[in-house]
């Protein structure tokens, strides 16, 4: 492959890195990159499910970014083999060869039909993330195996938080980890479509697909 990213100014590339470096240390490393019509989509999962016994939800980070125009491609990359160019500091270096694209990465996020579903709080964000990764610390023994610290993180981030309006706690894990929740005062705005969650802070989109409805459907009338 070995292309770049061309970006219009040198702070939009630095972003790009800044949000691979953080994608790298969470998740499977991975970063899916599609641009189109001027926009660079970036997306990684700092939670991702691994097995049908496994209770992690899988939390998906978005940050949008200006491209070049021109520029259109629909790739993922592992995060840590993201480069700035030597020659130019408006560019991006992708690695020689992208990676197979993971389940995440193949979900159909909703691009319309959003509907509100109220507003999180920021700092809200932070501290239950906080709180979480507090919780994590205290429930692994001495030298966990990775099948217990897999567990425990599934059984805290899956957990529905009634400070986040029943969402479950690795929501707030995604927009910590990733960098989406500031310093500042922020009301984060909450959309859902079909099964899908957005949280939407000034830095980035968190998105979380939630179970599909299972049992029998109610009764309806049929005939006059």
């Amino acid at each position: 492959m070995a292309e770049r990213l061309v970006f219009p100014d040198a702070y939009a590339a630095a972003d790009l890195l800044t949000f691979a470096g953080r994608a790298a240390r969470a998740g499977d490393g991975a970063v899916h990159l599609h641009a189109a019509g001027g926009t660079l989509a970036c997306t990684a999962a700092p939670l991702v499910r691994q097995g049908l016994l496994d209770a992690t939800p899988t939390v998906l980070g978005l940050r949008a970014l200006p491209i070049d125009p021109e520029l259109e491609c629909d790739l993922v990359v592992e995060a840590v083999l993201l480069q700035p160019a030597a020659d130019d500091p408006r560019c991006v270096q992708l690695p020689e060869v992208a990676i197979e694209r993971p389940l995440w990465a193949s979900a159909p996020v909703p691009r319309a039909g959003w509907r509100p579903a109220g507003a999180l709080d920021a700092a809200r964000l932070r501290e239950r993330a906080q709180w979480g990764m507090s919780a994590v610390a205290h429930a692994l023994p001495l030298e966990p195996g990775e099948q217990v610290v897999q567990a425990v993180r599934g059984r805290v981030w899956s957990e529905p938080d009634d400070d986040l309006g029943g969402l479950p706690r690795g929501v707030a894990f995604a927009a910590l980890t990733l960098g989406f929740v500031g310093e500042d005062e922020e009301a984060a705005p909450v959309r859902i479509c079909g099964r899908w969650t957005r949280i939407s802070l000034r830095r980035g989109h968190v998105l979380w697909r939630g179970p599909a409805h299972t049992g029998m459907t109610a009764v309806r009338a049929t005939g006059s």
